[in-house]
């Protein structure tokens, strides 16, 4: 297991570092400060932007130029990208107090699968939708905290899972709607190994990248669940990865420092910081989403 190649993209520490998306058009990340509120912003070779959001949110997905479609605690919110202007869409979970949004990731057909959880991890508490075109449907219940959601590139499989499992789940998926079709299998069984499975994406090879919470790490599974690389992280709490570059051909790694007491953090120092690592990647941009 290796550290090379991994730097700082942004020394802006984030107590809950999430959900970083990047935007070929305009050349940058966006990622979140979840329990703050926050909604980051910085190009790859320009200056970080930190917009107060004013609520819980988690994940982003690129509706057109104008507009962003953004996953919040009270449900999905239409952002004027000139403005900031939050404008609700579809709630979720709006009239519960206790949840908020998590990991989400936008389908290749256009559509949008959203988790939420416990705003303090409850059992169960959680949920996976499906949203597309207007319509939303729940996947899944009975989610302690959602995450790895993610796609193959022609849209038939797709992965999620409850962290407090340690099982990362596939299932196959219509590509053309992306609804799930049959019943989920263990793609990876991560119980005996250290770390919580968190966030991943899928590159064209079909290699599914997850950063390990707690494993001071991020995993790249082939197709059929074997390992192929461990990349070590400065950090312990690594959370939710992205491709980014002109070609798709780096990692941003996000982390969190969240749970951490004084003497914790003071061994962890980097934590909460977002990273960028130089390895051979075969990665895609994100899909717009269909809002309907």
């Amino acid at each position: 297991m290796t550290m090379d190649g991994v730097s700082v993209f942004s020394d802006h520490i984030c107590e809950l570092g999430e959900g970083p998306s990047y935007d070929p058009a305009t050349d940058t990340l966006f990622w979140f400060d979840i329990v703050n509120g926050k909604l980051l912003e910085k190009p790859l070779a320009g200056a970080l932007k930190v917009h107060d959001l004013g609520v819980m949110a988690s994940a982003i997905a690129v509706i057109d130029n104008e507009r962003q479609l953004i996953a919040t605690e009270i449900g999905l919110q239409v952002r004027d990208v000139k403005t900031g202007k939050l404008t609700l869409h579809t709630p979720i979970e709006a009239d519960n107090p206790l949840t908020r949004s998590n990991d989400s990731r936008v389908h290749p057909c256009g559509a949008f699968w959203t988790g939420t959880m416990g705003k303090g991890e409850e059992k169960g508490a959680g949920s996976i939708y499906w949203f597309f075109k207007g319509e939303l449907r729940r996947l899944f219940s009975g989610i302690t905290v959602s995450n790895s959601i993610c796609f193959s590139e022609d849209g038939a499989i797709a992965y999620y899972t409850d962290t407090s499992t340690g099982l990362l789940m596939r299932v196959a998926c219509d590509p053309a709607t992306g609804l799930p079709q049959g019943e989920p299998k263990v793609f990876v069984d991560h119980r005996s190994s250290k770390g919580y499975v968190d966030g991943s994406v899928v590159d064209r090879d079909g290699v599914l990248w997850n950063a390990v919470w707690g494993g001071k790490a991020v995993k790249a599974y082939a197709p059929d669940g074997t390992l192929l690389n461990e990349i070590a992280m400065p950090v312990t709490q690594a959370s939710c990865p992205a491709f980014v570059g002109q070609r798709a051909d780096r990692l941003a790694v996000t982390s969190a420092w969240k749970g951490k007491d004084e003497k914790q953090r003071a061994l962890d120092p980097q934590a909460g910081m977002t990273f960028l690592l130089d390895i051979p990647v075969k990665g895609r941009f994100e899909p717009r989403v269909l809002i309907g």
